[in-house]
């Protein structure tokens, strides 16, 4: 068997944090040689963090041309922002120990699984209401309470008994006993005179005249007789079903009893071996924590890098997001300058020929030969340009300002960190990844030292890991104190003893009761299959007397058929008068044994009236004194001892010791740990300073603020985009002129509308067609710096004050998180021996020394006497005695139905109360004197 106890929290250090504002899948950061990484994974695309919309470096062909979409809302930057400041202000050393992982449950060995107690319980069964039945018909017949004079007298000076005692207690039974003795007598005698009358042709004979009412008399009976064996039907089987049940719970809980005695006795003799098997697991926890021990200081390294990391890297998000910002705006601030200028010099190329185009369509329409035109006049002459960009800003002042930024290499940087993380990919899993020799413009040489923590807590733990090895090896003695000064082998023989004497005077008796069981189960099948025989006699007597009427065709007449049936059913009552006296015995018989058991046993047994009986001094003679054969507390008894053991108690605390002996003070943890403890907690360490960004960083991103592309009225672009290019659709206006050609008649007409048709296609698709995408990429360009200019200050004054706050904090969290770490491993190996020592007080309170084995015997003992045995023995009597007084009625309605299957003796006589028959000349044949 395996016991886990779970921990609390282990001191290993827990997966690096995200960043903030960045998404478990998105992106994964990573800091090796004082550059930042990010792995972007394709699969997470959708999810990425984009800040602040703008692409990153290494990817500037895809992300410059992003659109404007991309870009989070002011509210979003909003929340991200607090939560940025959450990591930086809330305390490191404030966190939760890391969450307990599967590897810090311990588990222990348990040897002594195999000598227990099984406890059993009561089967739900579908004879559970007629056990209640029964129950409560014992209940009614048996009122007094548990007669404890009277068994006082019986056990101590049994003599003194006086009959009279019995017969008040046992008085229901003495009622039942009357009631079975007046059947035994009245039924045979019954049985005699019925004989008697039947050689005098007086009982079971022929109807002497026929009446009207005749036939509802003989459906009444046979709905009766019917009714009658349909009761003795269902009694029987449940006779024959709970006798079945007796018989197969008898004798496996016959057995039970000494084989329980042996576990009892195996028990208590086992408890200085499990004692000492459950010292030498501490085998366990003392492994697990050395174990620890080994990966604790690169545990603890690690883990100040992780957790120092989290908030480092948010920072250095943040300012790759800014760069991202500054390099994207550069970018866009470009495209709106060109497309502006290209979109007015390519109005002012298309003016000319757009005029002289509408003039030739208009001059065409206007033409009187143009069948129909006039409709489409009105759209040729609003054909004229739409949108005119030169009256929108310009930004050529923010371009200026902007002009030589960035400085610092963003993109060059960020490949560098792209190589460093693959390289630290392949050689991670082999122990702390190698620094890369390349540096990143925007980070310190700090950033080395950053990394090399996990070394450094390394070098600094190294004295004190083998000082905690040096103290587990004098824990393990202490531990094995507990197995030295445990009590209970030198008093445990007294109880031993008892039960090898209960063991052996129990065989004698058992070996008796099963050959009774067997006595009994013989006797109630042969006397059961009786009653089935008499139910055959029942059923075919009443249908060969049913099918004899149906064939007569006058009630005198003699139908062989009609006197069978009758002789079927005499035959039923011969049987029940001349087996019901058995009958009767039987049920008597098993009645006294199952009700007295059931009342004066299992119902005191079930409201502990028997314990109190046997804890009242003087009830029990003092060679039956159970607290001191049992060696129990001299101030307790069996009641007290019953509900300690029920609640799980050891036996060293009911037995009688010479000194008290209490086993949790000697499982007290700080007894084991004060030492391994205070070691842990006077240990202390120092680490470097960091920087994060450089001069030349920070100037471009102030540059990239005061630039005035916030000043810049994006308004005035988005409502000239609104404007077409041509107020009139050329493509409608050329698909109208091709369905004019179409209805002219004169020819020459209808060539110039489709030459005029064709010349305003290719002016859209040349011309219209181009500016139309120009507008497009002006609208993506203007979208996004529209977005992002409202926010620009705010979001570089933060950044710039969060990376401040960083570098002044990083120190100060490491000790914190070391402080942290340290106490989370200490905390975690005490709960290693809290563990240990828990499973101590456990199992030997619940399994190697526990005394619940001697309360789950005794509730074993009720469980398989009263539930699985007097239960279905009392169901069987009572099912039987169903039976038995049924067979009364039953001899009445077959013996007066016979009568009914036979023929009339004379069917002319008839009552002053009745009609006669009708008048008919009989046959010869029929008469019969």
């Amino acid at each position: 068997m395996i016991w886990e106890t779970p921990p609390r929290s282990p001191a290993k250090p827990s997966r690096p944090r995200e960043p903030v504002g960045g998404t478990s899948h998105g992106s994964v950061w990573a800091l090796r040689s004082g550059r930042p990484v990010r792995q972007v994974s394709r699969s997470s695309e959708p999810s990425r963090r984009e800040p602040s919309g703008a692409g990153h470096a290494p990817l500037p062909a895809r992300r410059l041309t992003e659109p404007p979409g991309s870009l989070p809302t002011a509210e979003a930057m909003r929340a991200a922002g607090l939560l940025l400041a959450w990591v930086l202000l809330h305390p490191a050393g404030t966190q939760q120990c890391h969450l307990a992982s599967p590897s810090g449950i311990l588990r222990f060995t348990d040897r002594h699984a195999e000598i227990r107690v099984p406890a059993l319980h009561r089967v739900p069964s579908s004879l559970d209401p007629l056990y209640g039945l029964v129950r409560r018909c014992l209940d009614l017949i048996q009122q007094n309470p548990l007669p404890t004079e009277l068994l006082r007298a019986a056990l101590n000076d049994p003599g003194s008994v006086q009959t009279l005692q019995v017969v008040q207690y046992e008085l229901g039974y003495v009622i039942c006993a009357a009631v079975a003795l007046l059947f035994t007598v009245a039924v045979p005698v019954a049985g005699m005179c019925f004989c008697y009358c039947r050689s005098r042709r007086r009982c079971g004979g022929r109807l002497r005249a026929h009446r009207r009412s005749l036939g509802c008399r003989r459906h009444c009976l046979l709905a009766c007789l019917s009714l009658t064996s349909l009761v003795i039907l269902t009694s029987v089987v449940c006779a024959f079903v709970t006798s079945q049940r007796v018989k197969g719970q008898m004798e496996p809980g016959l057995g039970a009893v000494p084989a329980t005695l042996r576990t009892l006795r195996q028990h208590i003799a086992n408890v200085p071996q499990g004692v000492q098997m459950v010292v030498d697991q501490f085998e366990v926890p003392r492994q697990q924590i050395i174990s620890d021990l080994g990966g604790l200081s690169r545990s603890v390294g690690l883990s100040i890098h992780a957790q120092l990391k989290a908030m480092t890297y948010a920072a250095l998000a943040d300012l790759q997001d800014r760069a991202g910002d500054l390099q994207t705006s550069l970018h866009h601030l470009q495209i709106l300058d060109k497309t502006v200028r290209a979109l007015a010099a390519a109005r002012a190329e298309l003016e000319p020929a757009l005029r002289e185009r509408r003039r030739r369509v208009v001059a065409l329409l206007d033409d009187p030969r143009c069948t129909s035109c006039a409709s489409v006049l009105g759209r040729a002459q609003s054909l004229e340009l739409g949108a005119d960009y030169g009256k929108v800003p310009s930004v050529e002042k923010v371009l200026k300002a902007l002009a030589g930024v960035p400085r610092s290499d963003f993109a060059e940087m960020i490949r560098q960190v792209g190589e460093v993380r693959v390289k630290q990919g392949r050689s991670s899993t082999h122990g702390q990844p190698r620094p890369s020799r390349s540096a990143t413009p925007l980070s310190s040489q700090g950033n080395g030292t950053f990394n090399s923590i996990p070394e450094l807590a390394v070098e600094r733990m190294a004295q004190v890991i083998q000082d905690l090895r040096d103290e587990m090896a004098r824990v393990t003695e202490k531990v094995q104190s507990i197995a030295d000064a445990f009590p209970l082998p030198d008093y445990t023989r007294p109880v031993s003893e008892a039960l090898v004497k209960a063991e052996d005077r129990s065989q004698p008796y058992l070996r008796e009761v099963e050959r009774f069981e067997q006595y009994r189960w013989i006797a109630g099948t042969v006397l059961c299959s009786i009653i089935l025989l008499i139910l055959a006699c029942n059923v075919t007597g009443m249908a060969l007397g049913a099918y004899g009427l149906s064939k007569r065709e006058d009630p005198s007449d003699y139908e062989c058929r009609g006197e069978a049936g009758a002789k079927f059913l005499l035959l039923g009552v011969g049987l029940a008068f001349l087996f019901s006296w058995l009958l009767i015995l039987l049920v008597f018989a098993t009645f006294l044994v199952g009700g007295n058991i059931q009342t004066l046993v299992c119902r005191n047994w079930v409201n502990q009236e028997i314990y109190k009986f046997i804890d009242t001094p003087g009830n029990l003679p003092p060679s039956m004194n159970l607290t001191r054969q049992l060696n129990l507390r001299r101030d307790s008894n069996l009641s007290a001892t019953y509900r300690e053991c029920k609640s799980g108690a050891g036996l060293w605390e009911v037995l009688q010791l010479d000194r008290s002996y209490d086993l949790d003070e000697h499982l007290k943890t700080p007894k084991y740990t004060a030492d391994f403890q205070k070691r842990l907690g006077d240990f202390t360490a120092r680490l470097g300073d960091v920087r994060l960004l450089r001069s030349e960083g920070r100037q471009d991103l102030e540059t990239f603020a005061r630039s005035g592309m916030d000043e810049v009225d994006y308004g005035r672009f988005q409502e000239e985009m609104k404007n077409p290019v041509v107020q009139t659709s050329l493509p409608g206006l050329a698909r109208s002129l091709e369905g004019l050609q179409k209805m002219q008649r004169n020819g020459t007409v209808a060539g110039r509308l489709a030459a005029e048709a064709r010349a305003l296609w290719q002016m859209q698709n040349s011309t219209v067609q181009s500016q139309e995408a120009l507008v497009a990429k002006l609208g993506e360009s203007v979208q996004f710096l529209s977005r992002l200019a409202p926010h620009l200050q705010e979001r570089v004054k933060t950044t710039l004050a969060t990376t401040a706050s960083v570098e002044a904090r990083l120190p100060v969290q490491a000790q914190q998180i070391l402080r942290q770490e340290i106490g989370c491993f200490t905390r975690k190996e005490l709960r290693y021996f809290a563990q240990y020592l828990n499973w101590v007080g456990q199992t030997l309170r619940e399994d190697v020394a526990s005394c619940q084995p001697l309360a789950t015997a005794l509730d074993n003992g009720r469980v398989i006497l009263c539930d699985r045995i007097a239960d279905p023995w009392n169901a069987f009597w009572f099912s039987l005695g169903c039976c038995t007084f049924f067979l009364i009625p039953n001899i009445i309605f077959a013996v007066r139905l016979t009568k009914h299957f036979r023929p009339i003796r004379n069917r002319l006589i008839s009552t002053g109360s009745e009609e006669t028959c009708p008048f008919h000349i009989p046959r010869v044949t029929a008469l019969k004197l």
